[in-house]
């Protein structure tokens, strides 16, 4: 004979019921959340061979560049050729790029100038606002950036957050380059340029959705960088891929 199932008040029950919900909130909340992915910060820095001032700022942009988290660039500028010494890896596109930055910080373009996931400028030179800056910049990949196995094709997204879209763009560069400078206000100096930006091109535009883009792959010796950055000048996705 089986035996019958107490019969329990209502009161008794609610409690029963509202208890176990508190331990499902518990677990609940004790549960360890998904981390965002990360990207690397984006370095930038405006510089010169012609620029006295710029060598210390080129020797920090080296050290960062050793750094795991950050993507250094040395974009160089070509309005000082015209001083003694033309810089042999000044490109137009390089200093567009540093006149785009001054409109969005509505202030002047100088050397050496160094810019922080497309936010924040600073004196490139100054390695403490440097370092504070790399500090408390968001490591957050909106916009998500992998490399395909091969090393011929780059991805973009989906979008971790909504409501975002941005410019993709192909940064090729030097990773390392030395240069006997004969004339200028660095005449007979030796000076050592790290991940000098060579090319800077649009691959196309990032409405959120996910995106692939055909890519060559680097040469030994060479980098291609790809960032995906807002019109406000956030980065919003970023990743590396060094020759081997």
């Amino acid at each position: 004979m089986l035996g019958r199932v107490p019969h329990e008040e209502p009161a008794v029950l609610l409690r029963r019921l509202a208890h176990a919900g508190s331990l499902w909130i518990a677990l609940l909340l004790s549960a360890p959340l998904a981390e965002a992915e990360t990207r690397p910060t984006v370095v930038e820095l405006f510089t010169s061979q012609g620029c006295s001032s710029c060598p210390p700022a080129d020797a920090l942009l080296g050290e960062l560049a050793r750094r795991g988290d950050v993507i250094a660039l040395g974009f160089h500028i070509n309005y000082w050729d015209s001083l003694g010494w033309k810089d042999p890896f000044a490109t137009p596109q390089s200093t567009d790029r540093q006149r785009a930055y001054a409109r969005l910080f509505g202030g002047p373009i100088y050397t050496p100038q160094l810019v922080v996931d497309g936010t924040r400028e600073m004196v490139g030179s100054r390695r403490a606002a440097v370092l504070a800056a790399i500090g408390e910049a968001s490591h957050e990949a909106v916009a998500p950036v992998a490399f395909a196995t091969d090393r011929h094709s780059v991805t973009i997204g989906p979008a971790a957050i909504a409501g975002n879209t941005g410019t993709v763009w192909l940064v090729r560069f030097v990773q390392k380059r030395t240069t006997h400078v004969g004339a200028g206000e660095n005449a007979s100096r030796t000076l050592e340029d790290t991940n000098g930006v060579e090319t800077l091109a649009v691959l196309g535009d990032w409405q959120g959705a996910e995106i692939g883009f055909a890519l060559e792959p680097p040469a030994a010796g060479q980098g291609v960088a790809v960032l995906v950055q807002a019109t406000d000048g956030r980065i919003l996705g970023a990743a590396m891929l060094l020759g081997s």
